[in-house]
């Protein structure tokens, strides 16, 4: 009886226009709040736009195949919210925090829920340390290394092992961090989601993160918001549980598109090449929530679709001024077996300095990164005349550069059961003595393959 009087309490209206995803709702009694979440029947409607004193312009989260003109709608005067809480991990959700792995259902109580928007922390509460984020993956912590609270960009076509090195950081922040790892899924295949959900469970890591999907076939309403949804449980890992929180984006540029749909939807004019006029502040909106706190950190890496390989591109050059490191999967390093097939010329990162990672991390880096590209120039030669053509000089540039692109593969714990090599988390003090080694031609007289898919160089002395 007290549900039914709660219910007649509740701000009523009536859907007066249908057009696609798009619905105008007439309510007599207030307006709901901009984006307050409404019901019609079985389906979630958002609400966008105020077009007058009485009509809302909202967009469907859930297909609308059924409404019709007329049909009642409930205004719940809050925004969509999502559960929080140790329960999540493990999981697999959906944009209304609904499990959707056939596991038991969830029973999360009201008070564990949470809006999915959320603000930013402040910069006077923000943590002025700049400390460096150890993935125990040698590429990336020697090359394009990662700060505590930054964002960084993962760009890679199909098969490159893009899938493999997000399962291994999962894997590396549960070891090392003990911290959280939240997956999210923007406009992803069924197929993709499912995989990633089994190889996550066979390997070992799924126990200490969270996954939550709105997929390609779903309204453009949920691909877009799906996004803050994770945010919003990132956030209460970081902020109640005092936890560093790894959060994986697949794929950024898919939230764009989803947001280019939306804005088409309504009506709204584009802007230039087509996109919503509204894209910067809708990535900075998402973006800026991802930074540290005084009780931990959100640290993420995101995969980014650079539309035609054009880096001009309006989607691309607003995400990049987000980043802080970019790392690159090479098809061609790949095709060589150098897994993981980071791309050591064009990786980078903006902590890459002396100030913050120190002189000796830098002056390594920089000396790898000027062996590798003059062992790019000599390559030609290579091919056309033959290693003995080159100078002493130059054949010792391609020795140390074959043994340093070897060095920097590694076997993955993730990866053990297809490869039968045990996996290996190396830390950044290990990456960086077997690279100076390498480059002081302590390796010179050892066969290429003695340091190929190891660990620390140690193992290299060993064999």
């Amino acid at each position: 009886m007290d549900t039914l009087k709660q219910t007649q309490n509740l701000n009523k209206g009536k859907i007066i226009a249908i057009r696609g995803s798009v619905l105008d709702i007439q309510f007599l009694k207030r307006l709901p709040a901009v984006n307050n979440l409404l019901q019609c029947g079985e389906v979630f409607i958002e609400t966008i736009l105020h077009l007058n004193d009485r009509t809302i312009r909202g967009i469907a989260l859930t297909s609308t195949q059924g409404l019709k003109r007329g049909d009642k709608v409930i205004d719940y005067g809050s925004p969509l919210t999502v559960p929080t809480g140790e329960k999540l991990l493990g999981r697999i959700f959906n944009i209304f925090g609904e499990t959707i792995d056939e596991g038991e259902k969830l029973d999360i109580p009201p008070s564990q829920k949470r809006a999915i928007y959320g603000k930013s922390v402040p910069l006077a509460e923000r943590s002025t340390k700049i400390g460096v984020f150890e993935t125990g993956i040698k590429a990336i912590d020697v090359l394009a290394p990662l700060g505590r609270g930054d964002k960084a960009g993962l760009f890679g076509g199909a098969g490159v092992g893009k899938t493999v090195l997000i399962m291994e950081m999962i894997h590396n922040m549960a070891v090392g961090y003990q911290g959280v790892s939240l997956f999210c899924g923007i406009g992803e295949r069924s197929r993709e989601g499912e995989e990633l959900f089994r190889e996550m469970r066979d390997s070992g890591v799924l126990g200490r993160a969270v996954m939550i999907f709105a997929q390609m076939n779903e309204q453009p309403g949920a691909r877009f918001r799906v996004g803050h949804a994770a945010l919003t449980i990132a956030e209460y890992f970081r902020d109640e549980q005092k936890q560093d929180v790894l959060l994986l984006i697949d794929n950024i540029y898919r939230f764009v598109q989803a947001g280019s749909e939306v804005s088409g939807l309504l009506g709204e004019l584009p802007s230039r090449v087509g996109y919503q006029p509204t894209l910067a502040s809708e990535i900075a909106d998402l973006e800026e929530r991802i930074s540290s706190s005084a009780s931990g950190s959100i640290t993420s890496i995101q995969a980014v679709y650079v539309p035609a390989d054009d880096f001009t591109d309006p989607a691309a050059v607003h995400t990049f001024s987000h980043l802080s490191a970019s790392i690159v999967l090479s098809r061609q390093r790949a095709s060589q077996g150098l897994y993981p097939a980071v791309e050591p010329l064009k990786s980078n990162s903006s902590i890459l300095t002396t100030t913050i990672v120190g002189k000796r991390h830098y002056q390594i880096a920089h000396q790898i990164k000027q062996t590798l590209s003059e062992y790019e120039e000599l390559k030609d030669i290579i091919a056309m005349l033959g290693l003995e053509e080159l100078s002493k000089e130059d054949q010792n540039i391609v020795n140390r550069a074959r043994r340093l692109e070897r060095f920097l593969t590694q076997p993955f714990v993730t990866t053990e059961q297809f490869t039968g090599n045990a996996g290996r988390r190396v830390s950044l003090r290990e990456a960086l003595d077997g690279c100076e080694q390498i480059l002081n031609d302590e390796f010179y007289d050892y066969p290429e393959s003695a340091l190929y898919m190891i660990g620390s160089i140690d193992e290299a002395k060993r064999l």
